[in-house]
């Protein structure tokens, strides 16, 4: 029985985080069994908002291999490849460029909302408002049909089968399928500070190579409830960076329960739900670390893990864009 075919990935502009890992990281390590699974090095991407510092870019693309392969992504069994490596992503966006209208494009909540958090205003690079299409390229490319994606991020899925549907209708058969959006129940993480979002550049973030000092330094710094004063005054959950983390990231779900109650009841201080928090982290993370370190050691094998499997989405990409072009009528040599 033929996999389902999945494809995810990351921007290259740094290390990742935890929030990476509660998100997706995750769940790509069970993909890997159920699904043939494609994961991006999305460097093409990333310069949409990183233009001016091309260098991070590509510094960031050994780096995001390096948190796959440490988390435990298998290259044997999950295809990583490299964005810009994949001549045929840019071919199918210019092509699907003709398949959306500007105000479409300007319409999508997601292109709207990363808008106005950046402030561009009117001054959008052309490649940050065509994304939606860029990323229509990469999803139907791989003939993806299960797409892991954040609750923020399903507008994009939403466009990409908008795309679809008229190039299918334009051929007259379906030559592409239609992609399904898998939100993770964890959602996104906040950044330590309680701001929506974490990152890296931000500085509220816990990279997944941290070492354990940086570890307790961010959970002994992260925002709880600022109207708990005393061991014995009721604490608010709601909002609560620590309990957010501890419903992302404990095992023990029933314990977990209990301290909840007691924090809302009272005679629980902060310093003991950050303590729990600490350990769950510091167990998490220390084999990562590891594993990271040992890789880091050998650059010539994760470019070698990049290569090859670049090569490999090369093959599937291209063989889409023949069976496109060839649905579509469109002049051949």
């Amino acid at each position: 029985m033929n996999k389902p075919t999945i494809l995810t990935g990351d921007r290259t502009t740094g290390p990742l985080h935890i929030g990476h890992y509660a998100g997706s990281l995750a769940n790509r390590l069970r993909y890997q069994d159920s699904h043939e699974q494609f994961l991006l090095l999305a460097d093409t991407q990333a310069l949409t908002d990183n233009a001016h510092d091309p260098e991070k870019v590509r510094r960031s693309v050994i780096e995001v291999a390096l948190d796959y392969l440490a988390v435990g992504i298998d290259p044997a069994r999950t295809t990583i490849c490299l964005q810009s490596h994949l001549s045929t992503l840019a071919e199918l966006s210019m092509l699907y460029l003709n398949f959306v209208t500007v105000a479409r494009l300007e319409r999508n909540p997601t292109i709207k909302d990363e808008i106005r958090a950046r402030g561009f205003g009117r001054d959008i690079p052309a490649g940050f408002l065509c994304y939606p299409a860029a990323q229509a390229a990469d999803i139907t490319a791989f003939k993806a049909t299960v797409v892991p994606v954040g609750e923020d991020q399903a507008p994009l899925i939403e466009q990409t089968n908008e795309i679809v549907r008229r190039i299918n209708a334009t051929a007259g058969s379906t030559v592409l399928p239609e992609a399904r959006a898998i939100i993770p129940s964890a959602g996104r993480l906040p950044g330590i500070d309680g701001k929506a979002k974490m990152s890296k550049s931000g500085g509220n973030a816990i990279a997944l190579s941290a070492s354990p000092e940086e570890i307790r330094s961010a959970v002994r710094a992260m925002f709880t409830d600022p109207n708990h004063l005393r061991v014995e005054d009721p604490g608010c959950i709601e909002g609560n960076v620590v309990f957010t983390y501890l419903d992302a990231f404990d095992q023990d779900q029933d314990g977990l329960a209990k301290l909840k109650a007691q924090y809302q009841r009272g005679g629980i201080g902060d310093g003991k739900i950050k303590a729990r928090l600490e350990a769950i982290l510091q167990e998490l993370i220390a084999p990562i670390r590891e594993r990271r370190a040992q890789f880091s050691a050998d650059r010539g094998y994760i470019i070698d893990v990049i290569k090859e499997g670049t090569e490999r989405a090369r093959e599937r990409t291209e063989a889409t864009k023949r069976d496109v072009v060839s649905a579509l009528g469109l002049f051949q040599l």
